[in-house]
């Protein structure tokens, strides 16, 4: 009976194991917010979500990664007025105990000093970091050696870093690390991920914000891979192998906020920026072209029924975008005119502020919203409006911003728990049904 028990409870296991998940990148396995784990959570306990582990860290809006049993995440330490490091940390992942780091000398420039933008991407053995300054590594997972590193600022003969700092995520494709740098020519760069060695540059922007703040991503559409990179003067379709461009949509972007990632579905793409509203396109069957389908632009980023994000990526599906707009509102909008369904604040805070923020994240039927107070809610969005399902009170929100105290760093989700940070603490809590 024993032996029967033993090897059903080992199937049991083997089972649970194989519908874990990680988030090795920014947005997830496949860079589109969509968490495909199962056995979650359908509402909070009354006494909320159990801890796992909490771990200090120190400042910093980078998210952490996820893979293979470790955790990855960058900080900024401060010592005195103006001696400063930033940090690589690599944790285990059942507890939070620091399994390696790395330190190094950073004095920033960039507004909003807080620490590190971009969440780590890892690459089987290997993970890839950068700093709001421009420190790019690459490190073996094992035990944290350093396998090649660049200073982007002096490599590529940069003045300043970008007013917000580096915060375009780095990406993996095949033998390539792709990133945003900035400068004449080197808008989009792609290096060899082993060596670091240049593959390829293209994209002119003599933009003041350099290469803008936003991810690039890599789709398909027409029998082709195509890369796309938004940047201060618009978005830009390259190939990946040789970073020939095959489009550019002309969209001088106000100030370089170009952060929210372009989102994809079937043949169109949805942008948003914080001045300067949204843009529906629609790619040609082959994807060598594109086309605007709508734009939509307020008198003024609070005087708008459009879209005017600031940091989070919204949602697309065709149908309707769900995204939150300049000052806070959860917003609904009809995809195929722009118009405005519906308008919330309850999701970020309960009243406008300007560059309120929840980040959001798909899960089967519903969303994950994390915000800037350091609640997570369970909520369904539709063409009717916001039902919120669930709310718990995970972190404390510690960065200052427009005269307030939030968290505005993009958590992970994986081995059915939740990754969070703000600039005190590190915190997993399960999320498991």
């Amino acid at each position: 009976m024993f032996r029967v028990f033993a090897a059903a409870a080992m199937v049991l296991t083997s089972a649970a194991t194989a519908v874990a998940d990680d988030w090795p990148q920014w947005m997830g396995p496949k860079r589109d917010g969509v968490w495909r784990e199962t056995g979650i959570i359908e509402a909070f306990p009354p006494e909320g979500p159990k801890v796992r582990w909490r771990v200090p860290v120190g400042g910093g809006y980078a998210g952490p990664a996820v893979a293979a049993g470790k955790v990855y995440v960058t900080d900024r330490q401060v010592r005195g007025t103006s001696d400063a490091t930033e940090r690589v940390l690599c944790l285990d992942e059942a507890n939070g105990q620091v399994l390696w780091k790395h330190e190094y000398d950073c004095r920033y420039t960039v507004s909003y000093p807080a620490g590190p933008r971009c969440t780590p991407t890892v690459d089987g053995d290997r993970v890839y970091t950068l700093g709001a300054q421009g420190h790019l590594f690459c490190f073996q997972v094992a035990d944290g050696a350093i396998l090649w590193s660049k200073e982007l600022l002096k490599e590529f003969h940069l003045q300043n870093a970008p007013v917000w700092g580096f915060a375009a995520h780095p990406l993996v494709d095949g033998d390539k690390l792709i990133c945003l740098v900035g400068g004449k020519g080197s808008t989009v760069v792609a290096f060899d991920k082993r060596t670091g060695s240049e593959l390829w540059r293209a994209v002119d922007s003599l933009s003041a914000h350099g290469p803008g703040y936003g991810a690039p991503l890599i789709i398909e559409h027409g029998g082709r891979r195509i890369l796309l990179a938004f940047h201060p003067d618009g978005l830009s379709a390259l190939e990946p192998e040789t970073g020939k461009v095959l489009w550019t949509h002309e969209w001088k972007i106000n100030f370089g906020l170009t952060t929210p990632m372009p989102r994809l579905a079937g043949d169109e793409i949805f942008l948003t920026a914080f001045y300067d509203g949204a843009r529906l396109l629609k790619l040609s069957e082959d994807g060598g072209s594109v086309s605007e389908i709508w734009k939509r632009k307020g008198k003024s980023e609070k005087n708008t029924d459009g879209l005017h994000s600031i940091m989070p990526t919204p949602w697309f599906d065709g149908d309707v975008v769900f995204g939150v707009c300049s000052y806070g509102e959860l917003r609904g909008l009809d995809a195929r005119t722009g118009a405005r369904l519906w308008m919330t604040y309850e999701a970020t805070g309960g009243k406008s502020e300007r560059w309120a923020n929840a980040f959001l994240i798909r899960h089967e039927d519903r969303f994950f919203l994390a915000n800037e107070q350091g609640d997570l809610i369970i909520a369904r969005l539709d063409r009717e409006g916001y039902h919120e399902l669930s709310r718990a009170h995970l972190i404390e929100p510690t960065g200052s911003a427009q005269q307030r105290k939030v968290v505005w760093s993009h958590p992970a989700f994986a081995n059915r728990s939740i990754y969070l940070r703000n600039d005190e603490e590190l915190v997993s809590v399960s999320l498991a049904k």
